[in-house]
């Protein structure tokens, strides 16, 4: 920790009198420096003896020890939080040949924090994995246990009307960078870090998940952001396990709520569809029933028509837009497998979000329900201000289209963006659209994307229903 500056003024207690302090007429040697400035120069010359004890700490500590990470950082570790950033590591003793997975952790003192992944290439350095010193073999096995705790969790959230959940989901089930998603049949597995990018962590995966699930595959399916930041090998495209090896299953139907959604492991975003908005599916077609916004209906940002199709079995027309072509095909096809239950017209629009409700709203148009769910606007931090504003462009957009009593569903699945910022740009765009916005909901993600109060990551999606005078 860095040392206070010393001020050339000083402030009196008493009466917050700013006191100059004179420079000293004490005489200077040759050269017109005081002797203290030369004591000084002359001590800065060679370390002292407590920076020579920290420098042999450290030194001792990184022999003995995997990584040494800084002060700050130790102090998060201690507080629950279980990243490390690189630039708060102070050494790292990997050894010869390469990176080992697994790194010993210990703060400058030398004394031990823990055990933690590691990722060598990625800002993410080190990933906690145990608070004490563990080999591969205790990593394994709690691997294998955390991982069928995690499953557990899950059990009471599925039945024959929901058959499909998030599993595992990473550091909030004490494995960090493991997802695991069950649609029906199919169990799809990523691994997002570098230190679990390794034979004996997918094969303690796959038989865990067979033994518990009896699916009828197991995939791998990599994120290509994170491969590339995290430098991860390309996965095998064979499935980690099938039941029927030569033919394997890749595609299913699973249900959400009672409604059916087809699902292909080789396409479509993240593990392939949008677990974490499952019951928020459910509360938009409720409050729509409730304040009988069940009319002309708007999913923007539909993807393949969760948020549209639940609205569809109480609204008499549904439009779902979307940028991507391919998902909109795969909303149609999910549209045919649930026509039984649906009473309203549907149709399906290929259109850039911004620019069709920019045209939308001059042209008059009127919807009783919208629903805003776009992607991520916020990767960074640094990306915080400008997705800010375009929360706030298409709030705006749908407010000016929202008839007198109508819903608002605006959603935000970017961490870096908070609640409170949100809400924000919702309020300002509701005042320049001259609008009356009441708050019916505060919503986050579903029970199967459980949020840990140490690890504020693990709260990204923010979801607020509102009803629109």
């Amino acid at each position: 920790m860095s040392k206070p500056r010393k001020d050339s003024q000083k402030t009196r207690p008493e009466s917050g009198l700013k006191v100059r302090k004179e420079p000293s007429t004490a005489a200077k040697p040759a050269g017109g420096k005081s002797r203290k400035a030369a004591a000084q120069q002359g001590r800065r010359a060679e370390p002292n003896e407590r920076q020579v004890r920290a420098q042999k700490g450290h030194a001792e500590a990184a022999s003995r020890f995997g990584a040494v990470i800084r002060r700050r950082a130790s102090d998060r570790l201690r507080a629950g939080y279980v990243w490390v950033y690189a630039g708060d590591v102070e050494s790292v003793n990997a050894g010869e040949g390469p990176a080992p997975f697994l790194l010993p952790v210990a703060d400058e003192r030398g004394l031990l924090l823990g055990t933690a992944l590691y990722s060598p290439a990625s800002q993410i350095a080190l990933r906690l994995v145990s608070r004490e010193a563990i080999d591969e073999n205790e990593w394994m096995a709690l691997l294998e246990r955390r991982l069928r705790v995690a499953v557990a969790r899950r059990r009471p959230l599925l039945d024959a009307s929901t058959d499909a959940c998030r599993l595992c989901f990473s550091e909030a089930d004490e494995l960090p960078g493991l997802i695991v998603d069950k649609y029906g049949e199919l169990v799809i597995l990523q691994l997002l870090v570098k230190g679990l990018d390794h034979d004996a962590v997918r094969g303690v995966c796959a038989r865990v998940l067979q033994e518990e699930l009896q699916p009828a595959s197991i995939l791998e399916r990599p994120d290509p952001r994170m491969r590339e930041l995290e430098g991860l090998s390309a996965p095998s495209l064979a499935p980690l396990w099938s039941v029927a090896p030569e033919h394997p299953v890749t595609s299913t139907v699973f249900r959400l709520n009672g409604l059916a959604f087809h699902y292909d492991a080789n396409a479509g975003q993240k593990t392939g569809a949008f677990l974490d908005q499952r019951v928020n599916y459910t509360a938009a077609r409720e409050w729509a029933q409730r304040l009988g916004a069940t009319g002309r209906a708007l999913d923007v940002c539909c993807y393949q028509g969760g948020f549209a199709l639940h609205l569809a079995t109480v609204c008499e027309r549904v439009t779902g837009v979307d940028a991507s072509r391919a998902s909109l095909e795969v909303a149609e096809r999910n549209l045919a497998a649930n026509r039984s239950q649906i009473r309203a017209e549907v149709d399906w629009v290929q259109a850039d979000a911004f620019e069709l409700l920019r045209g939308w709203s001059d042209a008059g148009e009127r919807f009783d329900t919208i629903v805003l769910d776009p992607p991520a606007f916020a990767k960074t931090k640094r990306a915080v201000e400008g997705a800010v504003r375009g929360y706030k462009e298409l709030n705006l957009r749908a407010l000016r289209m929202i008839r007198p009593g109508g819903m608002l569903v605006t959603c935000s699945c970017s961490h870096h963006v908070g609640l409170q910022e949100l809400e924000g740009a919702v309020a300002s765009a509701a005042a320049d659209a001259g609008r009356r916005v009441r708050l019916l909901e505060r919503r986050g993600a579903s029970l199967d994307h459980p949020v840990i109060l140490n690890l504020p990551e693990t709260e990204y999606l923010k979801c607020l229903i509102l009803e629109v005078d």
